[in-house]
């Protein structure tokens, strides 16, 4: 009987697992931390009780994901939660972008852009489901839907920056920006446009929720999952070199591109060594969770509504301060990403106190400490924040990096996500999952369609591995 090695833990490590023992193949997965999950692992971390997301927090690719939508795993406890707002923008003053799940309520509070918003969201978040089939794979293929992917596609080549310019009030250009910066890329660059287009049709359709619990459920439902199915998962096993592998006729690594390489040394082809060696990182982020009594003091009221919140100001701000951390310089403002998950799942909080996740951009492998950064940078949207604070936990870049080697840097994206490597991943390929070696295959956020809880990484290889073994004698 055929056997399957995942070298590798976190959600896509898992999915690859789930998708091979489904298949009646015998696996077992490896993982260096002494649990598994990766990015989506929950704990506490200042107050007894009080639950923080370790990385990974708001899903909105996760939840119509087809890799999700294949297997049940509410049977396993995991639930969904929306908050009553997606996502705010707040400007200096009271106005705000603000993100609905609805494109028209989304577009009614746009004012001068709703129906621009309307046209350029109305039929990606209408047809996504279909779109997913092509979007959540390489994007070098024939498309399931030819037609379709050309209408949402061709937007998505364009620079944020110029995206923007279509957008005509502070609030909507303020509002896309903070979402292309998802991607971690100064905003002018080609095909900036494509991460926050995608995020952004995908929320429209499925809404940016949270995983009731924390996102450790997405985790704990899916080795639920695998266990049922016959599958193993062995913790605290970290492998340095080819030699350490356990034999089998598959192997799928959830490892950044590096760490395969140092791992296979002279297995690996040397072309595929050497685009793994200088695959280029991205910025870096740097975490900071807040305890804070009574919520956060939001001047805007859309902004204590919503589940996540863009600190930015405006998007001239916005792509300033990531011009500035892609140069490898700290921006005095950066921009900050703060989640409120207990908004739209409460019992993460204790009493009148809450959990506030948070984390700014900040240059790839920064030395500093970017809290007062990010603490002044909420004061500045919602005056009277620090006294309300009761307890924090920061996580540096370096800290990052120990929690999840992936991570390197800081850089939660496994990866820049430039043109090439956002088109073929590790390497100039058509086979992005391949690695030169029969019967082995990479499957981390640095193949496409890259980072987030959706498993489709690992879903994609693992349907690679199994034709490999549906080929032999």
């Amino acid at each position: 009987m055929s056997t399957a090695l995942v070298v590798g833990g976190g959600p896509n490590g898992l999915a690859a697992a789930i998708c091979l023992a489904a298949e009646g193949v015998p696996v077992t997965v490896l993982e260096a931390a002494d649990e598994v999950g990766g990015g989506a692992r929950s704990g506490e971390a200042i107050v007894p009780g009080l639950l923080h997301d370790h990385c990974s927090a708001i899903h909105p690719m996760a939840v119509g994901s087809p890799f999700l939508g294949r297997f049940d795993l509410r049977r396993y406890g995991l639930a969904w939660r929306w908050p009553e707002v997606d996502c705010a923008h707040p400007l200096d003053g009271c106005g705000a972008g603000v993100l609905h799940r609805s494109v028209d309520d989304t577009a009614a509070g746009l004012g001068r852009d709703g129906p621009r918003w309307r046209l350029a969201f109305g039929y990606a978040a209408e047809k996504f489901d279909a779109l997913s089939e092509d979007i959540m794979g390489p994007l070098l293929r024939w498309p399931s839907h030819p037609l379709m992917l050309a209408r949402f596609g061709a937007p998505t080549l364009l620079p944020a920056s110029t995206f923007a310019r279509l957008l005509r009030t502070d609030e909507g250009r303020a509002l896309f920006g903070g979402v292309a910066a998802h991607a971690f890329r100064p905003l002018h660059y080609p095909m900036t446009s494509a991460i926050g287009m995608g995020i952004i049709a995908a929320g429209h359709r499925h809404g940016w929720a949270v995983a009731e619990g924390g996102s450790q459920s997405i985790t704990d439902a899916m080795v639920g999952l695998l266990s049922d199915l016959g599958g193993k998962v062995e913790t605290g096993v970290r492998v340095a070199s080819a030699a350490q592998l356990p034999p089998a006729d598959v192997t799928l690594f959830d490892l950044a591109p590096g760490a395969v390489a140092a791992i296979l040394g002279d297995r690996l082809p040397r072309r595929i060594s050497r685009a793994f060696t200088r695959f280029r990182r991205a910025p870096g982020a740097f975490k900071v969770d807040f305890a804070v009594e009574g919520g956060v003091p939001w001047t805007n009221p859309d902004a204590g509504r919503a589940g996540t919140v863009h600190l930015a100001g405006t998007y001239a701000e916005l792509a300033a301060a990531e011009r500035e951390i892609h140069a490898g310089r700290m921006p005095e403002r950066p921009f900050v990403l703060v989640g409120q998950q207990y908004l739209a799942d409460p019992q993460r909080s204790v009493g009148d106190t809450h959990p506030v996740w948070s984390y700014a951009h900040v240059p790839h492998g920064y030395a500093g400490d970017a809290t007062e950064a990010i603490i002044a940078q909420i004061e500045r949207f919602a005056p009277g924040f620090r006294e309300r604070v009761v307890g924090l936990a920061v996580r540096s870049t370096t800290q990052l990096a120990a929690y999840n080697p992936n991570f390197a840097g800081g850089d939660i994206m496994t990866g820049a996500k430039d043109i090439r490597q956002l088109t073929f991943g590790p390497r100039v390929t058509l086979a992005p999952y391949a690695l030169g070696v029969p019967g082995m295959y990479i499957c981390s956020a640095a193949t496409p369609p890259g980072p987030g809880a959706h498993g489709m990484c690992g879903a994609n290889a693992a349907r690679l591995a199994l034709a490999h073994l549906g080929a032999q004698p």
